[in-house]
């Protein structure tokens, strides 16, 4: 999806007061220890790339987040490709869930063109949205590509137990997304969700 390079995905602030997570005893812990005491371990997530263009093996975003992902200890479970069609896009997002993957991550059709149709797609099957998610990947986007950052829908949300975050299709956005927010943080994120 062409149209995607100018986005950056968000992820969630940590919520002070409903999710139990306490801010002063955050800032200062000077180690990654009692803060993280629920994180979820070895999480297992789906990619999955949505673009008519593409294949597994000439996937740049897709690998990009595969490798984020794995070089911050999580596992990869599963890859796919699937055509920028709602029904497919929803069909996969929803397989992937039934497969027992934690998270699943897509790349592709988070743009405003017609056929970005991912976030379109996914947004019904949330439980609840991570607004926090998108808005803090459009302002790491601001500041790589100014004002067109808001052409971005990337966004987030709790199926179930589980996670889906919407990556655009472009090799820095995905990057931006996934090493900047996703892989750092999906196991907290998973841990306060499934508490």
């Amino acid at each position: 999806m062409g149209h995607d390079h100018d986005e950056t995905t968000g992820h969630d602030e940590h919520e002070h007061g409903e999710s139990g997570y306490d801010h002063e005893e955050h800032k200062h812990d000077s180690g990654h220890n009692d803060h993280h005491a629920h994180d979820a371990e070895g999480v297992d997530i789906g990619v999955l790339t949505v673009s008519t263009s593409r294949t597994l093996d000439d996937d740049p975003a897709g690998d990009i987040i595969a490798a984020a992902c794995e070089d911050a200890g999580h596992e990869i479970a599963e890859r796919r490709l699937v055509a920028d069609e709602v029904d497919a896009i929803e069909d996969a997002v929803a397989a992937l869930l039934d497969e027992g993957v934690d998270v699943v991550l897509t790349t592709g059709g988070t743009g405003l063109t017609p056929d970005d149709v991912t976030v379109d797609a996914i947004e019904p099957l949330f439980d609840r949205p991570i607004p926090g998610f998108g808005e803090l990947f459009r302002w790491l986007s601001y500041e790589e590509v100014g004002p067109m950052a808001m052409a971005s829908r990337a966004t987030a949300g709790i199926v179930d137990d589980r996670l889906v975050f919407c990556l655009p299709g472009s090799e820095n956005a995905a990057r931006t997304g996934a090493e900047k927010l996703v892989a750092p943080a999906v196991g907290h994120l998973l841990g306060l969700v499934r508490r």
